[in-house]
Order: C-alpha cells, then sequence, then structure tokens
C-alpha cells in the first residue's frame, strides 16, 4: 500500500507544485483527482459501496504519506474521510449513505465542517445558530467560522441549535447541507498558514433544506459531533505527524550539506541535540497514532485518548517546524524555502480542532481533578 501511494504522490504531489498551490492559494485539485483516480478516496467505504473497507490503521498510514507530501492535500481527504463517509456510514440512513457514500469513495464530492461560530469556538457546544422546523423540512440562519475547505466542497456537516432543552449540550441537531443551496454565503478569511485551502466563514440566511437533510437522531447531533471529533482526531494527526516529518528530513538533508566553520553544521552537538529531540518526538508521535489506530477498530477509543492525541501530536508537530526553520537559519525564514510554510502551517495544530489548553482540561478531568 505505502509504496503504491509514495509513487503516486511522488509524480503528482511534488514539493515544488505543493510550494505553488500555497503561494497561488489554490486547492490542489490536480493531486485531489489523482488520488480518486486511483481508488484512494474509497479506503475505508465498505465494498459493497465501491471501497476497500480499510480499517484506521490503514487510513492513518495513507494520510501520514498524504501529509509527507503536502499537508492540505492529506488535511481536504481527511474531510471527506470523516464527514462524508465515516459519519454518513456510521449515522445515517440508508437513503442518505447511497446517495453519498459511493459519490465520496470516487472523489465525487468534497466535504466540510461547521462547529464554530463567532461567539462559540473552544465553548463548541454553546453555539446559536438555528434549523427552525418549516413543513416538512427546516428553515436555517445563523453565521459559522473556521468552516474550512467550504468554498472547495459540495456539502457541509453543520451542526445547529434545533431546541432549547436546558443543558447546551441537548437541542443539537446535525445536519448535511448543499454547499450551493441559495442563502448560504461564503467569505475566505485570510490566514497565516494553510494558504492552499485555508478557511472560510459561512453565513445561513433563511437556507431551506428538507427533513432528509439531518444527520442522526435530531436534538441529538452533539452526541454526532463527539464521535466524528474523535474520528478526526485519528485523521488530523496521521496528517500533521507526516508533514513534520516531512520538514525533520528537509531539515537532516540541510545540515548535512550546509557548511560553516569548514564542517556540516550537523556535526555540532547543539545542532544534533535538536534532531535527537525531534526524532524521539517524531517516533512517539508515530507509536501514538498506531496505538490509537487499534484502540477505534476495538472500540476502546476514550475521551482521554482523543485529547493525549491532540495535544501530543499538535505542539510536537509546531516544535519541530519551529526547530527546523532555525537550524535553517536565514534561509527557514526566507519564503523562497519549503521551511517558511511547515512553520506557519504547523501553528494551526494547537489551535484548531481543539486548542492545546482545552485538551490539557479534557486530560485533567478525566484524572479526576
Amino acid at each position: 500500500m505505502l509504496q503504491s501511494v509514495q509513487t503516486l504522490l511522488g509524480d503528482v504531489c511534488t514539493m515544488e507544485y505543493a510550494s505553488k498551490c500555497d503561494l497561488n492559494h489554490t486547492a490542489p485539485r490536480e493531486a485531489f483527482n489523482a488520488m480518486a483516480q486511483n481508488g484512494w478516496l474509497g479506503l475505508i467505504a465498505p465494498e459493497s459501496f465501491g471501497g476497500a473497507a480499510g480499517s484506521p490503521t490503514d487510513l492513518a498510514l495513507l494520510l501520514e504519506e498524504t501529509g509527507h507530501h503536502f499537508e492540505e492535500l492529506g488535511l481536504w481527504l481527511f474531510r471527506n474521510f470523516t464527514y462524508g463517509c465515516y459519519a454518513v456510514l456510521k449515522h445515517g440512513t440508508e437513503e442518505q449513505k447511497q446517495r453519498i457514500v459511493p459519490r465520496t469513495a470516487k472523489g465525487e464530492l468534497s466535504f466540510a465542517f461547521a462547529l464554530s461560530e463567532p461567539d462559540s469556538g473552544s465553548d463548541a457546544a454553546a453555539l446559536r445558530t438555528r434549523a427552525f422546523a418549516d413543513g416538512d423540512g427546516f428553515i436555517i440562519n445563523g453565521r459559522k467560522q473556521w468552516t474550512s475547505g467550504m468554498d472547495i466542497s459540495d456539502y457541509v456537516l453543520l451542526a445547529l441549535r434545533t431546541n432549547d432543552l436546558g443543558k447546551k449540550q441537548l437541542g443539537i441537531s446535525t445536519f448535511l447541507v448543499d454547499t450551493k443551496l441559495p442563502g448560504i454565503e461564503v467569505r475566505k478569511i485570510p490566514t497565516l498558514g494553510q494558504h492552499a485551502i485555508g478557511t472560510t466563514e459561512v453565513t445561513f440566511t433563511d437556507v431551506w433544506v428538507s427533513n432528509t437533510a439531518v444527520l442522526g437522531q435530531l436534538d441529538h447531533g452533539w452526541a454526532v459531533c463527539e464521535d466524528t471529533l474523535r474520528y478526526e482526531r485519528l485523521c488530523l494527526s496521521a496528517v500533521r505527524i507526516g508533514a513534520a516529518r516531512r520538514a525533520f528530513e528537509y531539515a537532516l538533508d540541510y545540515a548535512k550539506t550546509r557548511h560553516q566553520f569548514g564542517k556540516p553544521i550537523g556535526s555540532f552537538q547543539v545542532t544534533q541535540h535538536k534532531f535527537a529531540d525531534m526524532k524521539v518526538m517524531l517516533d512517539t508521535s508515530f507509536t501514538m497514532i498506531r496505538r490509537y489506530a487499534w484502540l477505534m477498530e476495538n472500540g476502546k477509543a476514550e475521551r482521554a485518548d482523543t485529547a493525549v492525541i491532540k495535544y501530543y501530536i499538535g505542539e510536537s508537530y509546531k516544535t519541530i517546524a519551529d526547530m527546523c526553520l532555525q537550524i535553517l537559519g536565514g534561509y527557514g525564514y526566507s519564503m523562497e524555502y519549503p521551511m517558511q510554510r511547515f512553520f506557519r502551517d504547523s501553528r494551526l495544530a494547537t489551535i484548531g480542532g481543539g486548542t492545546s489548553e482545552i485538551q490539557k482540561n479534557i486530560i485533567a478531568a478525566t484524572l479526576g481533578l
């Protein structure tokens, strides 16, 4: 499997291609289409839906390698796997599965996820964007923030307030919404990194959807969100540690060939210790991902496990990118070399999808503190 993916990505997603997408703010559609045409978008879908029935471990391996070539391509794939396949297969009706999963497996559909709002980020369950019942459907009004990939997606998995039932986690429902419906306005948000695909702000004004758009049980969509985020943790971690490995390899090659004071900078102990620290972080991260994938395969992944892997790998990626840039010195700081992209992109790893501070809160809470 890995050799096949490596060969394909080596052809369609080179370092130069990734840099071009980043510089021009264009999605890596050619690489995405090549992955779809070679069947990789169907990795986790059942064979009856045109997929390969792959396991979480298989998915982690694929996304690590994709992230190694281009993080944003890996993030695009992860959204399809998580929201278009996993969420629909786990919580969807038979009609939803038949309508969506086969096309997602072929790469004909792309997906985004809309949870955060201008006033509900870390406190995600405090969302206020609403869906009001209207005949045989719902009318949606409100605004979502940090909806990454919305402008290149066909569907968005949307978390909405459908009722007020006291506890804020109750009364939330999840909807699969066509992104081209009237009343949806998408605005790209300029960001420090993630330039190829990036993120958006989405406004919903009297957007009507039918009852068939509801994913899961009405008013109990928070369970869908938590389950989907649990799967997301595996995908994000795999993509990001793949990108961290690429930054590490780039800096290692530089340290072996860059000479100062008459010898390679990699021969200096201060540089060697940086690489030793990064090697430990990488190996630990890969082991954690394998363990987490095993837990998911056996239905044993707990809330603490999701927080631990999100926290450690996000912080490790950020630290590795920072160390690698320091090793390259001025060349790392230059926009003419790719290390600055790893540095910029890695900074989101400790913020997006749940900040490191929130993950530590969760870990502490599970210890009874």
